[in-house]
């Protein structure tokens, strides 16, 4: 049996600002932007490249999760330097590249899977990039 992750929601405070920040900026592709009723707002986002996508939305928002809560969503990427300027050329505030080097994080790539670059969403919901080992 094929288990698959393919749809994250993310708590935002306003829907137009942060399907701007997704999709202009980050480059995610919008899938659908869809009443349902009439106070619910779907929006569905989806990483270039990526089996699974976010949602945000309004009107069907669980008071018990608020805006900038979720943290530690990541992104891997092949040249985590070409990503980290491409986002920084699209204007999304993003850390150095670090990596983790006796328990802490110190600036500069690492080894495998050891290259992280940070930023948040306008709501401070919190994103990692990481970089993957190439293939072949």
């Amino acid at each position: 049996m094929d288990w698959k992750l393919e749809l994250v929601p993310i708590p935002v405070a306003d829907v137009e600002r942060s399907k701007r920040f997704y999709s202009e900026q980050m480059g995610f592709v919008v899938d659908h932007d869809m009443c349902v009723g009439g106070d619910v707002r779907i929006v569905q986002l989806t990483p270039p490249g990526s089996g699974c996508s976010i949602v945000i939305g309004e009107g069907a928002d669980d008071p018990e999760v608020k805006p900038g809560a979720v943290h530690g969503l990541q992104l891997v990427v092949p040249d985590i330097a070409v990503a980290r300027a491409e986002l920084a050329e699209r204007g999304v505030a993003v850390g150095p590249v670090q990596h983790v080097e006796n328990g802490t994080m110190v600036d500069g790539p690492g080894g495998a899977w050891n290259s992280f670059v940070y930023f948040s969403d306008p709501d401070g919901n919190g994103w990692a990039l990481q970089e993957r080992p190439s293939v072949g």
